[in-house]
């Protein structure tokens, strides 16, 4: 009974001493579109920035809030649920270039 209790505080203790575990190792937050898009608009003041479909059925958006630089790549299935891909800060907006201009 005495070693089941020391290892169990062993496991335990080593689980507090771990790093954090970031937002890329959660796992991915999901839930329909509206009410993903409501909190990036109320909370982040984020709007929509770019989009396009990815495999003809997943509509991928990327969302930005020019003030605060934040960003959130968002995934949308055909049946209307969201799910939040990936989301960071420094979101840099870049101007249009003509065409066959190269950045610098």
């Amino acid at each position: 009974m005495f070693k089941r209790v020391i290892g169990a505080a062993l496991i335990f203790g080593a689980a507090a001493l771990a790093p954090p575990a970031t937002a890329q190792n959660a796992r991915t937050y999901c839930a329909p579109r509206d009410t993903i898009v409501q909190t990036l608009m109320g909370r982040y003041a984020e709007t929509l920035y770019a989009g396009g479909l990815q495999s003809q059925s997943n509509l991928l958006e990327v969302w930005s809030s020019p003030e605060s630089g934040s960003f959130t790549i968002l995934m949308t299935r055909p049946n209307g649920i969201s799910c939040v891909m990936a989301s960071g800060e420094h979101w840099h907006f870049e101007t249009q270039r003509p065409a066959g201009e190269v950045s610098g």
